[in-house]
């Protein structure tokens, strides 16, 4: 018969067993990425109060990131509060206070809740950053990964916490757009991604969520469509003014595939679907186009040089 104690030890050891493990409330966020998109997701998660430290190589990059988000926050600041400068002015301020910069991500994660990586989409690259911050990164620490492409599993082997480890699939621009993608890998432990759920509602974003698969949701629709586009305009079926002027007079959207190729960037479409051939080489969605290879190893990228599937000189 066991004894009082034993009892009291058994009773304890249920108790324990049973609580449910409780999800963690994101309040210290490290973006690791000064670009586009670190940027704008260091800018939501500090106007919504949580304190961020913004990463990237060098003071240069931090200075530029910074005076994109200051002047981000200004133009939003003038829609939000249109008859209300002060209110701008203390909203801007109280943005930027919740938030400082850093070139070494290792001397930053110590205390942070949240690692979000939006560096660039090169897996060897993004595996020797998290296998870095995973020895300096407090166990308690989510670490997420804002890849448009890339397997979230095959990002999270690098480290020790794949159950702590999930996909923030932000959209550009990061402040205007609503939705992010939550993305739960096979070892993603559901405290881990229900703690992701609640930090995109934190920042105002509806999240929707996604096993991991090539594209998630919104990629995995759009860049097929992008790319049966252009595959319409190599046959010769159509021009690419009438392809645009269609899919925004028919379909309602609101640029047409070209336009929105050329704005996303050809050379980062054409690296997603060299991607996904390589991964299903039998998948004609996946098919790669020879016009889009043509265009890339033209340097015409789209807006960003001027010189995409249009001419913006």
């Amino acid at each position: 018969m066991a004894s009082a104690s034993q009892r009291l030890l058994l009773r304890c050891m249920s108790t324990a067993a049973a609580a449910p493990i409780k999800k963690l409330v994101i309040k210290h966020v490290t973006v690791i990425g000064g670009g586009l998109m670190g940027s704008g997701i260091a800018q939501v998660a500090a106007a919504t109060g949580h304190t961020v430290v913004l990463v990237d190589q060098t003071d240069d990059i931090l200075k530029k990131s910074r005076k994109g988000i200051e002047d981000s926050l200004k133009r939003l600041s003038k829609k939000m509060f249109a008859e209300k400068p002060e209110a701008a002015s203390q909203f801007i301020e109280k943005t930027l206070s919740n938030l400082t910069t850093s070139t070494d991500p290792a001397t930053v994660v110590h205390s942070t809740d949240l690692v979000v990586e939006a560096i660039i989409e090169n897996l060897d690259i993004k595996h020797e950053l998290f296998k870095r911050l995973d020895k300096f990164a407090p166990e308690h620490t989510i670490f997420a990964s804002n890849t448009s492409s890339l397997p979230i599993t095959d990002i999270a082997n690098s480290t020790t916490r794949q159950d702590r480890f999930g996909g923030l699939h932000f959209f550009n621009p990061v402040p205007m757009m609503k939705l992010v993608e939550v993305i739960k890998a096979p070892m993603t432990s559901q405290t881990t991604f229900e703690s992701l759920i609640d930090f995109s509602k934190a920042l105002g974003k509806t999240p929707v969520s996604c096993k991991d698969t090539p594209g998630f949701i919104v990629n995995r629709l759009l860049v097929p469509y992008l790319m049966e586009s252009v595959r319409l305009h190599e046959r010769g079926h159509a021009s690419k003014e009438d392809i645009d002027v269609a899919m925004k007079l028919g379909a309602g959207y609101p640029m047409g595939p070209f336009e929105l190729l050329d704005y996303v960037g050809l050379d980062t479409s054409k690296y997603i679907i060299d991607g996904w051939y390589e991964m299903e080489p039998d998948n004609p969605l996946f098919a790669p186009s020879e016009l889009l290879n043509q265009l890339v190893a033209e340097k015409k990228l789209g807006k960003k040089t001027g010189e995409g599937f249009y001419k913006y000189r």
